[in-house]
């Protein structure tokens, strides 16, 4: 059973990486839309590529607001908040439960 043990707790630390980038990058677009950066740059396409998908979803449910106030960043780093205190934890405490 220590196989799976380790298997979770690298899958733990996995998420958790990933999440914790994510939510980097995202805090990376909002600068980006501060500053208005060239839209053909590579590295701004790419931002602008993987947090699209999310930020639309998002978006569909809940509006801009006037004067171009958009609230869906900051709801997507409150749910990635709340998957690294809720799913994280959950994970090693699988791994501890059964090594």
């Amino acid at each position: 059973m220590f196989v799976i043990s380790n298997f979770l707790n690298a899958l733990a630390s996995l998420v958790n990486f990933v999440l914790s980038a994510y939510m980097w990058v995202i805090i990376g677009r909002v600068i980006i839309s501060w500053v208005n950066a060239d839209p053909y740059n590579p590295i701004v396409r790419f931002i602008y590529d993987i947090t699209d998908p999310l930020l639309q979803r998002i978006r569909r449910y809940i509006p801009i607001f006037g004067g171009g106030l958009d609230f869906s960043p900051m709801i997507l780093i409150l749910a990635i908040i709340f998957l690294r205190s809720f799913l994280v934890p959950t994970l090693h405490h699988w791994a501890r439960t059964l090594g």
